[in-house]
């Protein structure tokens, strides 16, 4: 029994809640609607206080309060982790207030409500990609911003993402033994990524698709695909020829140069 009544009372309590929003959000009165939209985004109850700003900014469009009450706005989405929402609200602002001293401050939320939506590696990465123009769009429109060092961080953490996705799928190519795709795939990588820790390894990765692609392929194709494998070997010592998969690399070699003998 005690529990169906404070059951009844969390009921009746929420609907006392929702019966009073209601009043608050019809009142005629913008200041005092303004005041509660105020109040509730510092209750961070997000949700009342962005129904209370649309409802108000219509009616302060033009006032001292116009670009701050809007701003308020954008960041209650942000704040309720509404990221598309905020990044609209972001974007509009800047075009509202072109001059404000707010400008950078939200180029940069905007940015970075992109990269609060870049998903899991294995998944589309649209919004990483986006996330990458808009942080160096920033960077280069205000190169003195103590935002740059972050800004950079994001790049490089979303570079970091695009790599691992590329070499997630290189490496499923390579699990099916679609061995030419994972070489591409991999080539790209170690191209596209030249300054990665893991470039080398992504050379050796190569190598090591070419050469299943020589070793499975018909006999009258072998000696012009492993001949390929020679060729990424010697791209591999121009590049990386202090790496310490050396040793796995030349035994590669060693096995291709075997093949080719033996090929007439």
């Amino acid at each position: 029994m005690n529990r169906i009544v404070v059951l009844f009372c969390i009921v009746l309590g929420l609907s006392s809640c929702a019966s009073k929003f209601q009043k608050i959000l019809k009142n005629k009165d913008t200041d005092f609607k303004v005041k509660m939209a105020e109040k509730y985004f510092e209750e961070k109850k997000y949700g009342n206080a962005q129904q209370l700003f649309e409802s108000v900014i219509p009616f302060v469009k033009g006032t001292a309060r116009y670009e701050e009450l809007y701003l308020k706005f954008a960041n209650s989405y942000y704040l309720d982790k509404d990221y598309e929402n905020a990044e609209n609200l972001f974007k509009t602002f800047v075009e509202y207030f072109p001059s404000s001293v707010k400008r950078e401050e939200v180029e940069y939320m905007r940015a970075y409500t992109y990269y609060k939506r870049s998903p899991k590696a294995e998944l589309d990465q649209t919004t990483t990609n986006r996330t990458i123009q808009l942080m160096q769009s920033f960077i280069n429109g205000y190169p003195t911003s103590p935002k740059v060092k972050e800004a950079t961080e994001v790049i490089d953490a979303s570079r970091a993402k695009l790599e691992l996705k590329d070499y997630k799928t290189a490496t499923l190519y390579f699990n099916l033994a679609l061995y030419r795709s994972a070489a591409i795939s991999y080539g790209l990588l170690s191209d596209g990524y030249p300054d990665s820790k893991n470039a080398d390894q992504y050379k050796l990765l190569t190598i090591k698709a070419y050469y299943k692609f020589a070793e499975n392929s018909f006999v009258d194709k072998q000696k012009e695909r492993f001949e390929k494998v020679i060729a990424e070997y010697n791209d591999f010592m121009d590049r990386y020829s202090d790496s310490p998969l050396l040793p796995e690399v030349k035994k590669i070699k060693t096995q291709t140069d075997n093949f080719l003998k033996n090929i007439k």
